[in-house]
């Protein structure tokens, strides 16, 4: 698997697969085909696991066990991402992401992934909750690996490409939808407003709630109409990024691989000259409960108050950073916990959000070319005015772009696809930012318009 931008190079020394340890002879044909992977899966054990999966689908009932769904997951995830790297031209837009994302959907609504099957990796997502804990490990690990010193600056200065990009996004985007011929009522609540609103259950849900709520129609109905926005909205974004990490591979002076500002450096053990080291097990285990122990700080504010979660967990993990209140070697066990989920669990999450959370039929509804031109013009916008923004308040403008494309994402789910397709998920605290308070104050001005002109 390629590795993330910010991710550690560790020096491997060839062996031969015909030896042991010992020095002993063993079958070296079997351990090349044990060494023969799909993604992280040894091609054997993949096999084996199709099996499994097709023995409990014949059965009727696949559980939905933390068991069972890290071979479906792991599986379907990796093997959806293998095809992506191979597609010519594709595979240099995230084309790995991008089909691990979507592809389950479609599978789902062909009737390919059999509902027994559908039914486990649902009920397994809603109830484990493990975007939270991908998202919570992601924040933290990137926030403690980040230059203490850039840190906060790089939060200011990534409000002003989100700003520009998000005004220039409304501007163009109902140009070029009354142009096509919807009313400027239309194209600003129903398509721009979704595409910009922060996802589906912080923003389509609370949009359609208000819009019914105000007009006397049916939620429902209002859900059906914005949530084709928001899938598709989401889909360009992800192509977007993946677009920029191709620019930034031919242009090198426009990245930073990862990295937000010039000068900026990973883990610099709270600003300390001592050398890098690996952290141990321990270490890295109680960097995890560390995650997951912000995270809940976060929820329980989100139950308090009604404030995100996640952005209340990123505050935290930004004061811990600041205060230098987290001992270098767990901040170095948080940072290896991140490069952990950032290769290994992406994948198979987007699987998992692919199946339980992305209704083809919904990303499908969009497909008419009115409203496809019109998120695109949404979309383009958004990212090309963030990531010329970027460079005049000298910010990398390939990370100024993505982080302005996640104003597009569908929630948590997309900032995973976006950051995923461009190899820069070291960005997830500031692709938060644009998803969760941007889409909120978007939300929160849209529904204020719309008691005045659009009821």
């Amino acid at each position: 698997m390629t590795p993330l931008a910010g991710s550690a190079q560790v020096e491997v020394t060839p062996v031969d697969p015909a030896h042991t340890a010992d020095g002993e002879s063993g079958p070296g044909w079997w351990w090349r085909i044990m060494e023969t992977r799909i993604g992280i899966v040894p091609l054997p054990v993949f096999v084996v696991i199709v099996g499994l999966i097709a023995a409990y689908v014949r059965l009727g009932k696949v559980p939905a066990d933390l068991t069972t769904n890290i071979l479906i997951l792991t599986a379907g995830g990796f093997a959806c991402a293998e095809v992506g790297k191979h597609l010519p031209g594709l595979r240099r837009v995230g084309a790995a992401a991008i089909l691990a994302a979507f592809v389950p959907s479609l599978l789902v609504w062909l009737g390919i992934i059999p509902a027994p099957l559908k039914a486990s990796i649902a009920t397994f997502t809603d109830q484990s909750n493990f975007l939270y804990l991908f998202i919570g490990t992601i924040i933290v690990g990137s926030i403690l690996g980040m230059d203490r010193r850039m840190l906060i600056g790089g939060f200011l200065k990534i409000l002003a490409p989100m700003l520009a990009g998000s005004i220039a996004a409304v501007i163009a985007g109902c140009t070029v939808g009354v142009a096509l011929g919807f009313s400027l009522s239309h194209v600003a609540f129903f398509i721009v407003v979704p595409v910009l609103g922060g996802g589906v259950g912080e923003g389509a849900i609370p949009l359609s709630i208000g819009y019914a709520a105000l007009s006397g129609m049916p939620q429902g109905d209002m859900l059906a109409e914005i949530l084709p926005a928001v899938m598709f909205g989401n889909l360009a974004a992800v192509l977007s990024a993946g677009g920029l990490n191709l620019l930034g591979k031919r242009h090198p002076h426009l990245t930073g691989d990862g990295e937000l500002q010039p000068g900026e450096h990973d883990v610099p053990l709270s600003g300390s000259a001592a050398p890098r080291f690996l952290p141990d097990l321990p270490t890295i285990g109680g960097a995890v409960v560390l995650a997951m122990t912000l995270y809940t700080i976060g929820a329980l504010v989100q139950q308090l108050t009604g404030f995100p979660g996640p952005v209340t967990m990123l505050f935290v993990a930004l004061a811990l950073k600041l205060g230098r209140l987290v001992s270098p070697q767990l901040e170095q066990g948080a940072y290896r916990s991140y490069q952990f989920f950032a290769q290994v669990v992406t994948y198979p999450l987007l699987f998992a959000l692919g199946v339980a959370k992305t209704p083809w039929e919904k990303l499908m509804s969009a497909f008419n070319v009115a409203e496809i031109l019109t998120i695109v013009a949404t979309v383009g916008a958004l990212v090309v005015t963030g990531f010329v923004t970027g460079r005049l308040v000298n910010i990398h403008p390939v990370e100024a772009g993505i982080v302005t494309a996640c104003r597009a994402s569908q929630g948590g789910t997309g900032d995973v696809a976006i950051l995923s397709a461009s190899n820069r998920m070291v960005l997830m605290p500031f692709a938060q930012v644009a998803t969760r308070i941007g889409g909120a104050l978007t939300v929160t001005v849209a529904l204020a318009l719309f008691a005045r002109f659009g009821g």
